[in-house]
């Protein structure tokens, strides 16, 4: 399976006004060339490069690989639009979201990722360095730092081309890798249920509580804080502003690996599958306070969900999403439905049979009960989709890019 790993480069800084300037050249050449292709109406690679890649080349002084991939990225772009455009996520046809993401140019940052094959890039992992091209030349030298996890994948199993991105002022190289996975338990002897949740993040059906009150209390603080600075509005506070960015998102990031870490490696030692919520579309599908519109915002049970698949796949777990419908009313011993048995938050009593639970377990031990239904009936594992194929013609081989694989955790 494909994975990224992501390395955080040292450049000097003569070695760092050259990559930026790369970047810049790259950026600024891929938003002209949305604009031909969005004035022209083509958005296949091999059709547009005859109308841009010679100007590309000697107008922003990028070499052939170079402008190649400035033409390819901007195609990816666009192809990501429509996608986008197509399952709904920027609005319905007609409103003001969507006439905004359809009636101008896609337009690239100045920091936009770019991408590098082998004839641009290469790596000296013994040392540390990588050798990397720039619009001022070639760039030796370029140390970066990895853990030895990091250093071995990267030595064993790196593949395909790598993305060169600036982030804050720290320059990173993420690496596409195509590490080993093992083969898929067909036979589970049952399924790890998972509850997720806002207070909660997650609840396991063995009754086990993940990272669920310490980390919105965090996210709390970060609020609070994030409103007085921004009401002070001083350069000083900008200044802490601009040095907090990110951090509630990194943070959740890092938690998330964990959970999902902890319950891979739990299913997959008991010879179990996961059992995981569909909640694709719920953040359309619910209403809710003003004062409750942050905390749901900042709820990433998709990345959690995506952490846990990826992680299940390379552990050969199975996975299954359930309907998550009327899994928090419903009785996980006797199945009686009822809006009532949600007494609090925190607690499920069935008024049919009496059951007392706590609520979220109650729920995953309703999610582990359809998964196992679910997968007794013929279901597929879905850890994770495969990656879609190649509309290329025959003949047309398709470069594998960072972008295409995986998000890992920087030890993996």
């Amino acid at each position: 399976m494909k994975l990224v790993v992501q390395v955080r480069l040292l450049p000097t800084p003569e070695q760092a006004a050259a990559l930026e300037a790369t970047l810049h050249a790259c950026n600024e050449a891929a938003s002209w060339v949305s604009e031909v292709a969005f004035a022209r109406g083509e958005f296949k690679n091999f059709a547009l490069r005859r109308h841009t890649y010679d100007s590309v080349k000697s107008r922003w002084s990028l070499g052939a690989q170079a402008a190649q991939h400035v033409i390819k990225k901007t195609c990816d772009a666009y192809t990501t639009l429509k996608a986008n455009l197509r399952a709904g996520n920027l609005g319905r046809p007609g409103s003001t979201r969507y006439r905004r993401a359809t009636e101008k140019p896609v337009v690239f940052r100045p920091q936009g990722a770019q991408p590098y094959d082998d004839r641009m890039l290469s790596w000296q992992i013994p040392g540390r360095t990588v050798s990397i091209w720039t619009t001022g030349g070639r760039v030796k030298n370029v140390a970066f730092t990895a853990s030895l996890e990091q250093l071995a994948t990267l030595a064993l199993y790196r593949k395909g081309e790598s993305d060169l991105l600036e982030r804050d002022g720290m320059w990173f190289l993420n690496a596409t890798c195509e590490v080993p996975q093992a083969p898929l338990n067909t036979e589970p002897v049952d399924f790890l249920g998972i509850d997720l949740g806002i207070v909660n993040i997650a609840t396991t059906s063995d009754g086990e509580i993940l990272a669920g009150r310490e980390l919105n209390r965090i996210r709390a603080r970060e609020r609070g804080l994030r409103a007085k600075l921004q009401k002070k509005n001083t350069p000083s506070a900008k200044r802490r502003l601009k040095k907090r960015r990110r951090k509630e998102a990194r943070r959740a990031k890092d938690i998330n690996h964990k959970i999902a870490k902890h319950v891979v490696a739990e299913a997959e030692r008991t010879g179990r599958g996961i059992a995981l919520e569909d909640l694709t579309g719920i953040r359309e599908r619910v209403r809710l306070r003003k004062p409750q519109r942050a905390t749901h915002s900042s709820w990433a049970f998709h990345q959690l969900g995506q952490f846990i698949a990826y992680k299940a796949r390379r552990a050969g777990v199975p996975v299954v999403h359930v309907d998550p419908a009327y899994t928090s009313r419903t009785c996980a011993e006797c199945g009686h439905i009822d809006k009532a048995n949600r007494v609090s938050q925190a607690w499920f009593v069935c008024r049919s049979c009496g059951f007392v639970d706590h609520a979220d377990r109650n729920g995953s031990r309703n999610v582990r009960a359809r998964a196992w239904e679910l997968w007794r009936r013929g279901a597929q594992s879905t850890a994770p989709a495969p990656p879609p194929t190649p509309r290329g013609g025959p003949g047309r081989k398709r470069s594998i890019t960072a972008s295409d694989a995986r998000c890992a955790s920087p030890a993996l």
